[in-house]
């Protein structure tokens, strides 16, 4: 499939820069696909949607300010991206600027050794501190890596606001952002409804910000991200697909965690990589329907969203959110499809 049948054109000023106040005031977009019909609305309605026939699946990752600015000893700046814990002070990460021959960098008590290059240019590099330290360290030092196309600069306002409100696992340099709207007032109504609620997760990587570049998108290469379900979860939402519960999954994350859990038994534990790329022409076995946020043009979340009403559909959903001045990506509003 070209990728061009994935581009959409859309006025710089709908991309939001900050959320909503308070986060359930945002714009809500319902579209029903049996009926093929669209409705709008507020998610602080959401409720309105869902019973106790349904269940939300949450991805309760956390953010973590994963970029680091440093100097070389010759007084060159560079910027480290953490990409991967691989255990024991190590990580892999992504380098901006020359490293030259620069093997061991400080910044202020934190000592780093480049150990080596990988094949995808990334890099692998000790760092000194201990788990716990250096957790305090990148919370005093670090930065929150913002998707591009949010300007506003990195500040301990917009690292609170750039995160759910259930977020516990730390690991993810990216938000699932569909998580951003949901209030404790939301919850509590979805508690009265008795809808079930349920977390899986998944460290959200550079897979996030990295575009589709193949002309046909069959030829990406996703990025891994770390997933986990545990074996409470999974039994629990078994038992919710055979009594024919709906499985909601709130974001895109939550879906590939789902899906690469599923096989023809139901769902398993998981807990390892995940490079599922979903897109049309995928027959989705456990989730049923999606609340998310409206993704970027050419982008891999689209591409999924595609793969469940078609390519067609979006586009011609997306010109109408357009039309109704809908805010578009991670700050952005959020459209449930059923």
């Amino acid at each position: 499939m070209n990728l061009n049948k994935f581009d959409y054109n859309l006025p710089k000023e709908l991309i939001a820069q900050k959320p909503i106040t308070p986060r359930d005031r945002s714009k809500f977009l319902i579209y029903n696909k049996t009926e093929d019909k669209i409705k709008h609305d507020f998610f602080f309605n959401l409720p309105k949607y869902v019973d106790t026939n349904d269940v939300l699946v949450f991805n309760n990752s956390k953010v973590f300010p994963a970029r680091l600015k440093v100097l070389k000893p010759t007084g060159g700046k560079i910027e480290i991206f953490l990409l991967k814990d691989l255990g024991r002070g190590k990580w892999e990460c992504l380098v901006g600027g020359r490293l030259g021959k620069t093997r061991e960098l400080d910044k202020d008590i934190l000592k780093m050794n480049i150990l080596e290059k990988l094949d995808n240019e990334n890099w692998i590099i000790k760092f000194n501190l201990t788990e716990k330290k250096f957790k305090v360290f990148l919370d005093q030092y670090g930065e929150t890596p913002l998707p591009p196309y949010i300007k506003t600069k990195d500040s301990k306002n917009i690292r609170k606001k750039y995160q759910t409100i259930y977020a516990e696992h730390q690991g993810s340099v990216a938000a699932p952002t569909a998580g951003l709207h949901f209030t404790n007032k939301v919850f509590k109504e979805l508690n009265k409804k008795h809808v079930q609620i349920e977390f899986v997760t998944l460290h959200v990587g550079l897979g996030t910000f990295a575009p589709v570049k193949t002309k046909k998108i069959e030829d990406h290469k996703i990025h891994k991200e770390f997933g986990i379900l545990d074996k409470q979860t999974c039994d629990r939402l078994n038992k919710a697909k055979e009594q024919g519960k709906r499985i909601i999954a709130v974001g895109t994350t939550s879906i590939r965690v789902l899906e690469s859990a599923a096989t023809s038994k139901g769902l398993r534990p998981f807990n390892d990589w995940i490079d599922l790329f979903i897109y049309p022409g995928y027959s989705f076995r456990f989730v049923d329907a999606i609340i998310t946020n409206f993704h970027l043009p050419k982008s891999s979340l689209l591409m999924l969203i595609s793969a469940i009403i078609g390519v067609d559909k979006v586009m011609e959903i997306y010109k109408k959110a357009i039309k109704k001045r809908y805010r578009f990506y991670s700050f952005g509003d959020v459209m449930f499809i059923e």
